[in-house]
């Protein structure tokens, strides 16, 4: 696929440099809005232009939603405002607000000047809801009916008013004060007879979330029970709008990325790693490795702390990275672990002692897994094979000791911080590997040379 897209863009700029619009044309209608919009990417702001004017309306607009912010802001700001409202008006509600949002002042004045008083209307209510919240990814263009209409009226209906609507594979009924009573699907009217009153073969057990829901919630319930669109209501039971599959996918994807970057130890942005400028990168990355690198000197002060016993037993600081980051990689095994599970609502905060209590035995079999394989490889390769006279039996046995403690120390903070961030309302993701392999290190070398101390006499 992806080597058939880029003989295609090859083939577009060649065509555009000859001049060749038709054929140009004839190419981009056979073409997916997202792979013209992947296209433009390449093009010039000229290039851009002179593309996107050969697209036919619908296309165009499917196109222009697909855009980057910066090419869309470039393309308005070379339309006429004839061109900008014909691209307007074909936009759906949900996207004319995702693009309203990444505009500045002057392109949003301009957009809704160029929309009609519905569209406008509509825009300005789902922006007053709270950024992550279901109001803030629905949209209001969704089918309702009525349970007194027959099939054949509800056909009616759909074909009336379906062509504007973002779907109607699944329809909702209503009252006449919007009050969502229950849904259908349009596979359910197709197979229904005609004259079959839709309060009779609608379902009206309704799954649905409110206004204020936050937007992850909303994405886990797309998973679960696997459906096409979501209705969202008022504190009344009122219907006020959906959200489609399709935005609950943006959603995942801008959840998985924010989740990543945080547990990266860096600051999320909505930017492509190719479209984040030097400056911004530098200012997502710098401030957590700058407090990162602060919080780390703990770990320097307890080995000058400990440099007498270091100078009598040199070999310990040989092994003092891999307690290091067999601790943090435990550390992170758990974070990651129980962050996935708070995600995806498999468990919750009230489920701590569950989870300090499997985590704490999967410690001991690991740290003792580990423990015993090291003390052999510490005694077969470090000392018998590479004749290493200073790895004594003793000095292995500190080091296999430390082990077991650093690996259930670093389980029990993996697993707590995300539980402890979710109660205390921060992302969990925010305790993810940067901050556990510091926190886990600074113990990990407070366990070692307390061990080294009792066993060793020094």
């Amino acid at each position: 696929m992806s080597e058939r897209i880029a003989t295609l863009e090859g083939t577009l700029f060649a065509l555009l440099e000859e001049r060749k619009y038709s054929t140009i044309r004839d190419i981009l209608i056979t073409m997916n809005a997202s792979d013209i919009a992947g296209i433009f990417d390449d093009l010039s702001h000229e290039g851009i232009a002179r593309l996107f004017r050969l697209l036919p309306k619908e296309l165009a607009a499917e196109t222009f939603v697909e855009m980057e912010p910066d090419a869309q802001e470039l393309l308005i700001q070379s339309f006429s405002d004839n061109e900008l409202k014909e691209v307007v008006d074909e936009l759906y509600v949900d996207d004319a607000v995702d693009i309203v949002e990444e505009m500045p002042a002057n392109v949003v004045k301009r957009i809704l000047r160029q929309a009609d008083p519905e569209m406008r209307k509509m825009i300005n209510e789902i922006l007053q809801y709270p950024e992550d919240s279901a109001g803030s990814i629905m949209t209001t263009e969704y089918v309702s009916l009525r349970s007194h209409m027959t099939v054949v009226e509800a056909l009616k209906r759909i074909r009336r008013i379906g062509l504007d609507k973002e779907t109607i594979y699944t329809c909702y009924i209503t009252e006449e004060d919007r009050t969502l009573i229950g849904m259908i699907s349009i596979r359910t009217i197709l197979l229904s007879d005609d004259d079959d009153v839709l309060s009779d073969i609608m379902e009206q057990n309704v799954i649905s979330v409110s206004t204020m829901e936050d937007q992850e919630s909303v994405v886990q319930m797309f998973a679960k029970y696997n459906f096409m669109a979501l209705p969202v209501v008022d504190t009344e039971n009122r219907l006020v709008g959906i959200v489609t599959i399709d935005d609950a996918m943006d959603v995942m994807q801008e959840e998985a990325t924010e989740d990543f970057e945080k547990m990266a130890a860096m600051t999320p942005t909505d930017k492509p790693y190719l479209k984040a400028t030097i400056q911004e990168t530098f200012k997502a990355r710098a401030p957590w490795l700058l407090i990162l690198m602060l919080s780390a000197t703990f770990t320097s002060l307890i080995i000058s702390s400990f440099e007498d016993s270091l100078a009598t037993y040199v070999i310990l600081t040989a092994f003092i990275p891999m307690l290091t980051g067999t601790g943090g990689n435990s550390g992170t095994q758990s974070s990651t672990a129980v962050i996935r599970s708070l995600s995806l609502g498999e468990i919750t905060v009230s489920d701590w002692l569950s989870v300090i209590w499997k985590e704490m035995r999967v410690a001991v079999l690991v740290g003792l897994t580990l423990a015993i394989c090291n003390f052999v490889k510490l005694l077969l390769v470090d000392q018998y094979l590479l004749q290493n006279p200073s790895v004594t039996p003793i000095v292995a046995a500190v080091v296999c000791i430390t082990l077991v403690f650093t690996v259930i120390f670093a389980k029990l903070v993996g697993s707590l911080l995300p539980l402890l961030a979710e109660r205390t309302g921060f992302d969990p993701a925010v305790m993810a590997t940067p901050f556990i392999s510091t926190l886990v290190d600074t113990m990990s070398l407070l366990i070692y040379f307390q061990v080294a101390r009792l066993v060793l006499q020094i």
